[in-house]
């Protein structure tokens, strides 16, 4: 019978940069822009995966009342290596990433909304995840290229906005990351 045996930090910490060299290190060319997500906990979730996955960044966009406080401790501080933008304009956002070649996909679920895990994700790329009751938004939603969904085979119609990024986000950074390999 083999027992557990936890890595230490040391063990966690040997294959990766060292800390004042990883802000300099390219980041993978995908970036969450977050369509009126308003709850702290969520936002934080969201800087966290894009630490995990080490993404270019997350767009929080819309009129925010965040507490840093709980920001903070849903990030784990790791807010400080992902780079964070505001905008007041998911819209004016998505026009201007747009503009700059990435292709735009909302995580909603539409009528002409597509399995997140039938599509071929581009190398660079933005994934839309909208607001906790609402969703991404109508705008939001004509300015992507593609609607993408989670299917659902429980008596539940939705995920946690956070939960629905990871899953999403997974997929198409192991895709992305895949493309850049070969």
């Amino acid at each position: 019978m083999h027992s557990k045996i936890q890595l230490t930090k040391q063990d966690l910490r040997k294959n990766k940069p060292a800390r004042n060299e990883y802000l300099t290190q390219p980041k993978m060319p995908l970036i969450v822009v977050l369509d009126n997500v308003t709850n702290s906990h969520n936002i934080g979730a969201f800087i966290r995966l894009a630490d995990a996955f080490a993404i270019e960044k997350v767009i929080v966009c819309g009129e925010l009342t965040i507490s840093d406080k709980k920001l903070n401790k849903a990030s784990r501080n790791e807010a400080k290596w992902v780079c964070v933008e505001y905008s007041d304009s998911t819209t004016s956002t998505l026009q201007t990433l747009l503009d700059d070649g990435y292709t735009v996909y909302s995580v909603e679920l539409c009528h002409e909304s597509v399995d997140y895990s039938d599509v071929t994700y581009p190398s660079r790329c933005v994934l839309v995840l909208g607001n906790e009751r609402k969703g991404v938004s109508e705008a939001a939603l004509k300015l992507s290229q593609q609607q993408i969904h989670i299917p659902m085979f429980g008596m539940g119609n939705s995920l946690n906005v956070s939960t629905a990024g990871a899953i999403v986000l997974a997929n198409c950074a192991n895709q992305i990351r895949k493309l850049a390999n070969t």
